[in-house]
């Protein structure tokens, strides 16, 4: 119960992003242009690791680089990766594509330089 305390906007992106990656998406102008998938995947990751550091930081009075990078790094990437796995193997309509894989790890790399600098700031925290 503590975690929905402290970390409300990441349950919600976390739910969010469960229903994008498994629900059948319509047809739109935007499959036309290559590769437009894979930034939204990168701004997808960074926002939601954004919102992780910026919750971890709100929440805590010291931060703890062990935590934020296996919580905040690996966590969600490990959760990205089991989502494609997921795609493969639970639907019929997608398929896992490890470059999305790819583009979610370097926004939540990109997520987490921002957040140790503009984020930590932001907070007045050192």
């Amino acid at each position: 119960m503590n975690h929905l305390k402290r970390y409300p906007l990441s349950i919600i992106i976390i739910g969010v992003i469960l229903f994008l990656s498994f629900f059948n998406p319509p047809e739109t102008p935007l499959n036309e242009v290559t590769n437009i998938d894979k930034v939204l995947h990168f701004i997808m990751y960074f926002g939601f690791c954004t919102v992780l550091w910026f919750e971890y930081f709100r929440s805590h009075a010291q931060s703890s680089a062990v935590h934020l990078i296996l919580w905040a790094i690996i966590a969600p990437i490990v959760f990205s990766g089991l989502i494609e796995v997921g795609q493969q193997t639970l639907t019929p309509t997608r398929a896992a594509d490890w470059w999305d894989l790819l583009f979610n790890a370097l926004g939540c790399l990109a997520a987490a330089l921002f957040s140790m600098v503009v984020t930590r700031r932001v907070l007045g925290r050192r």
